[in-house]
């Protein structure tokens, strides 16, 4: 009969710590803004849905690795962490932006906005301790037996979520050709990039006949080039003989296509610095 064994270092050392965090927090930012009952509109569910998500998967992480029930699961574990805690540093990092400038309105007085401001604060903390744990998780110079745990691995899915983020103000544009040609880039390099997280993760990286590092450094290269062309004609299509409407609210277009111009310059960003590291990782070895 098998005895379940105890692995107390999965709450004890700094990333343990950084997770119990990271639940606490998320599950008291959601409790409260549940207690104020103003969760309207497409914003309001993102914020929920992302502190209860963050939530239940960091708990059921913890568990996992409490019970070591972890090494039975059919993934690699050191990368599904990796990206999951870079995934919900970034979610929580927005969530924290949109709800406060989204809910708490000036003047703010009263108990719900107390709440309000309270949740906001806990969100930034939870935050906090998603990117120290991503700062402690992340591989060492030289060290790529998790790939996901590396820079370049880390920008994938910084990569993957702001290219979700583009999609999200994607409502509605013309069908003229240089911006159904940024889509095109957009919905390409994401599912590239969505890919390789997954094959990473299901362990599918050894049914590629190419080196993955070599692979990487010509998907980074070309990404770039895509990225490149998407960050001159998005503006270009988007915003010529098209000034900014007197009334332009939250739901504005030009807004939306403002929005999607910086998004596109943070991804075109990454992919270089991707491609830096990806190529230091194929051309430049670490001495032994």
């Amino acid at each position: 009969m098998a005895v379940a064994t105890v692995n107390v270092r999965a709450v004890t050392s700094w990333v343990g710590i950084a997770r119990l965090f990271a639940i606490v927090l998320s599950c008291i930012a959601f409790s409260l803004v549940a207690s104020t009952r103003d969760l309207g509109g497409p914003y309001g569910t993102w914020c929920m849905f992302t502190w209860c998500f963050c939530f239940a998967v960091t708990l059921l992480v913890v568990l996992l690795e409490l019970l070591e029930l972890y090494p039975k699961l059919p993934l690699s574990w050191d990368d599904f962490t990796s990206a999951f805690s870079m995934l919900a540093t970034l979610m929580v990092f927005t969530t924290s932006v949109i709800f406060p400038s989204t809910f708490i309105i000036s003047p703010c007085s009263g108990s719900k906005c107390a709440r309000q401001a309270v949740a906001t604060t806990v969100s930034c903390l939870c935050f906090l301790a998603y990117a120290i744990e991503v700062g402690l998780t992340r591989a060492k110079p030289g060290d790529i037996s998790s790939f996901l745990s590396t820079v370049p691995g880390l920008l994938k899915v910084f990569e993957a979520y702001v290219a979700c983020l583009i999609f999200s103000l994607l409502d509605s544009f013309s069908s003229e050709a240089g911006l159904q040609w940024c889509v095109a880039v957009y919905s390409i390099c994401f599912i590239v990039t969505l890919l390789i997280i997954i094959f990473t993760i299901g362990r599918c990286l050894t049914y590629i006949p190419c080196p993955l590092e070599k692979m990487l450094v010509v998907y980074n290269a070309l990404a770039l080039m895509m990225y490149i062309t998407a960050t001159i004609l998005w503006p270009l299509y988007s915003f010529r003989g098209r000034s900014r409407p007197q009334s332009c609210g939250r739901n504005c277009w030009w807004n939306k296509h403002l929005g999607v111009t910086f998004l596109t310059i943070f991804n075109l960003i990454a992919y270089l610095v991707d491609l830096v590291y990806s190529t230091k990782m194929v051309f430049i070895r670490a001495p032994p």
